[in-house]
């Protein structure tokens, strides 16, 4: 027995030492991995203090940041100026650069391998860079001279560093291609960057496609009900005073300085008729490669649009104009928006810029903000600049106005990481790609043109094919824009910029130290013949054709209109008389109507001050509040849990604020009203904007035999009722007093690229969140959601700034995330909870306050070597 006892007790320590010493092992594991970790993180963070000797630079150049990381670049010359920003931007959101520019050019697979294919093949066929490179060599001297020293800055930067010390980034690539090197920055690879934001901005080309396929499905009268006409009687028109878009002469719009533009007047802009891009992509669904584009950047969704009101000096305290932005795009991290000050020492002629707000990384210039005269936003036009046309193709010919033309092709070849080489064929029309290779939605579409135009056409033979006419298909001269945009100093300056800036098309609202306040739209904005864009069009009838573009004089304009105040929210821009045809597809106008109503009603109390327009940016109502109410009024659930929940309904105050119980549910209700509706009609219909569903909703209710309503509208709400309380009950308790709308509705910050790898060490590495917010979508608190995917935030105000005219150390702005790309550096996420939480920085710009807020302090230093 004692033996035995032995034995058994005797074999515990050799065990236990098995166990310490795996465990020591997989300490020591864990800590040279934590170190590898740490060392491969640190290692890629920029150096923002001493100096740095930089070959190509004429002069000596300061970098000096803030608390935020907010660097302000102060520079001699123009030429050092933006050859510093590129240094910078590479600093710190060169991944991002390098990220974007494969995307770009349709060259992801470079990077990733063949899962990237498809999207390489979309992006390809639609050739950004190819465009971007002749929008390049067309600049004027000046301009091309700043992209090429903004490249200069970055390849500098790139001479001293390479691989894991460029970005963590890097250093995980490195796990599936090693072999990978960054190549030289270009200029052409920053162009580039403004085609993808036209396509994040592009507004309408899945509606139409959407409705194409809608109404193989749906009658007319479904179709009218799904998509009802904007409500002008109702919400806001952005140029109320003025619907038809005339009176330019009237409005004593003062010329240009003659600093903003050495090329152009303004009034003259290209029109070019034929698109030489043309894809053929293989084997996903149109929507789904969409979709995966979209994924690759600040995506477009329901809710991507953005919010710009400026007030006149007479209705603010200090007797000069507030001026308010915040643009709406997809969830990103980092932010899309790179902050920055660039500040020449002396401002002359050669040096004419000190202007201060969000660009993008890899671009050069400053795209929304104010330098030392002006300040100006941008909103999405929210104009219709893309449409399908129905083809006629025979082999390698298709049908034109009873003759046949040739079908234009093209080869490209992708390369893939660890892979074989793939060829890609592409076609195109003289309307520009040849889409009905991309599968399911539009091979749908061919089998069955929805055009009414076909009823009595004589239609040529061959085969149904669809192809896209769009204005971000031609060669533009936006890449010059933003620098006379920068150099502005009235409003005949920024007219100029906006008659340059044709692509994307935007709402652009402006303010100055002379105390006026304006509106202009710029954009390259079509002439249609015979159709409106709403359904595919006969590609082979010239009648159906673009027409050309609006002359920018045309061009929808308002200068210190009588109410004081401008709100642009991607509502409709001016009636239905306005000379030119211009969308059916605008915002239905909540957003705006609500600014409208708040600011009228601040004016009422008093002066407007900045804090006010801060608080503005927050505000949460949800645009079918009063509606559910209303529906909800009525009706009565046995279930009493069921019933209090809709009690905290009728007593919610419409407001989406992330605390509030009725909010959580009077989403969660929303969600399952809409998809009873729709499903009543037996067949799929996408809810993608709940502006609009919003108006379908309100029409409906006011209609209890609408066939929307299924057998009975009052068993349709009581089941959404009992199904909206389940969801809730499951997610967040049965007591409805414990729910909230702030973390059902949270931000997760996903890292664009690695953040979705599917590997949960590497998406921790990057990704931050969930943080609980408020808003929704069609709110002025622009935290948009899919009610087909769920109630996360997926859009967002992407920034917001209020800037202060009479004192620009008094605006206030923030980022979504921070300044820095990097993981794990203090910047990388630093402003995501105040963005959350409402919270703008001041918005440091003299000199002197500048002075007191530098936290680091970089001397770029030029050298021969």
């Amino acid at each position: 027995m004692p033996a035995k006892s032995a034995r058994r007790f005797g074999k515990r320590p050799r065990l236990r030492n098995v166990i310490l010493g795996t465990i020591s092992t997989l300490v020591v594991l864990a800590l040279a991995l934590g170190g590898f970790v740490a060392w491969s993180v640190f290692r890629a963070f920029p150096d923002t203090e001493g100096t740095l000797d930089v070959v190509g630079l004429e002069h000596e150049v300061t970098v000096q940041r803030d608390a935020q990381g907010i660097p302000t670049v102060t520079a001699e010359t123009s030429h050092d100026l933006f050859f510093a920003q590129g240094l910078v931007h590479a600093q710190d959101r060169f991944w991002e650069m390098d990220f974007r520019r494969h995307m770009t050019s349709g060259r992801l697979s470079e990077l990733f391998g063949a899962s990237q294919l498809d999207t390489d093949k979309f992006l390809r066929t639609l050739d950004w860079h190819g465009i971007a490179e002749q929008e390049i060599e067309a600049l004027p001297d000046r301009e091309r001279a700043y992209y090429e020293a903004y490249a200069d800055g970055v390849n500098a930067y790139l001479a001293e560093r390479e691989g894991g010390a460029l970005a963590l980034e890097y250093t995980v690539l490195g796990l599936q291609n090693s072999d990978y090197e960054p190549a030289p920055w270009t200029p052409v690879d920053s162009a580039a960057w403004l085609k993808a934001m036209a396509w994040d901005l592009r507004t309408n080309i899945e509606d139409e496609t959407t409705r194409a396929l809608l109404t193989q499905r749906l009658d007319d009268d479904a179709i009218e009900d799904l998509y009802p006409e904007y409500p002008f009687d109702e919400h806001p028109v952005i140029l109320a005073e003025d619907p038809d878009g005339s009176g330019i002469a009237e409005a004593n719009i003062p010329e240009p300085s003659g600093n903003a533009a050495d090329d152009q007047p303004v009034g003259q802009q290209t029109s070019a008729e034929t698109s030489e891009t043309a894809p053929t992509v293989e084997a996903a669904s149109l929507l789904e490669v969409i979709a995966e584009v979209d994924a690759l950047m600040p995506n477009v969704g329901e809710g991507v649009g953005s919010n710009s009101w400026v007030v006149s000096g007479e209705h603010t305290e200090s007797g000069l104009p507030l001026l308010a932005n915040d643009p709406h795009l997809g969830a990103s991290l980092p932010s899309v928006w790179h902050q920055m000050h660039l500040r020449c020492a002396e401002v002359s002629e050669e040096c004419p810029y000190d202007a201060s707000g969000f660009g993008f990384s890899g671009l050069p210039g400053i795209v929304i903000g104010h330098n030392q005269d002006i300040a100006w936003g941008f909103t999405n036009l929210t104009t219709d600049v893309a449409d399908l046309y129905v083809e006629r193709v025979e082999g390698d010919e298709y049908w034109h106005d009873g003759e046949k033309r040739p079908v234009e092709t093209r080869q490209e070849t992708l390369e893939v990481a660890g892979g074989n080489d793939v060829l890609l064929d592409v076609r195109s029309t003289h309307h520009g790609p040849i889409l009905s290779d991309l599968q399911r939605d539009f091979t749908m579409i061919t089998i069955n043109p929805p055009t009414d135009a076909l009823d009595d056409a004589e239609i040529p033979p061959g085969e149904f094919e669809l192809s896209l006419r769009w204005t971000a298909l031609d060669v533009t001269t936006t890449a010059q824009a933003i620098f006379t945009l920068n150099r502005a100093e009235n409003f005949g300056d920024l007219r100029q910029a906006a008659s340059e800036f044709e692509v994307p098309g935007q709402n652009l609202v402006y303010a100055d130290r002379q105390g006026n306040i304006g509106y202009q739209a710029p954009g390259k904005l079509p002439i249609r013949g015979a159709g409106d864009g709403f359904l595919p069009q006969p590609g082979w009838d010239s009648a159906y054709d673009w027409q050309g573009t609006i002359p920018f004089d045309q061009h929808p304009v308002s200068y210190n209109p009588d109410s004081g105040y401008i709100v642009t929210a991607n509502n409709a821009i001016v009636t239905d008389d306005y000379e030119h045809f211009l969308s059916r597809d605008w915002d239905y106008g909540h957003r705006a109507a609500r600014i409208v109503e708040e600011l009228e009603a601040k004016l009422e109390a008093g002066s407007v001050t900045v804090d006010d327009m801060a608080e503005l940016h927050m505000d949460n109502e949800f645009p079918a509040a009063d509606a559910l109410q209303e529906a909800y009024a009525s009706i009565d659930v046995d279930d009493a849990e069921v019933q209090e929940a809709i009690a905290l309904l009728a007593d919610w105050d419409g407001q989406n604020d992330p605390d509030s119980a009725g909010a959580a549910f009077a989403n969660v209700l929303w969600n399952h009203v809409t998809h009873a509706m729709v499903r009543t009609q037996e067949t799929d219909i996408p809810r993608d904007d709940q502006s609009r569903y919003a108006v379908f909703f309100k029409a409906q209710l006011e209609d209890p035999e609408s066939p929307w309503w299924g057998d009975s509208q009052e068993q349709l709400l009581t089941d959404a009722a009992v199904t909206a309380y389940e969801e809730l009950a499951d997610e967040q308790g049965s007591n409805s007093q414990d729910w909230n709308w702030g973390d059902l509705h949270a931000l997760t910050l996903t890292h664009e690229s690695f953040g979705t790898s599917g590997i949960g060490p590497i998406e921790a590495l990057f990704n931050r969140g969930p943080y609980p917010v408020g808003g929704g979508s069609g709110v002025v608190n622009a935290t948009g959601w899919d009610l087909d995917e769920g109630y996360a935030t997926t859009t967002v105000p992407s920034m917001r700034m209020v800037v202060d005219v009479d004192d620009w150390d008094n605006s206030v702005w923030h980022n979504l995330t921070g300044t820095s790309g990097h993981a794990f550096h203090p910047n990388y996420t630093d402003q995501a909870q105040d963005w959350a939480d409402g919270e703008q920085y001041p918005w440091n710009y003299s000199a002197d306050v500048l002075e007191q807020h530098w936290e680091d302090t970089l001397v770029l230093q030029p050298t021969g070597d």
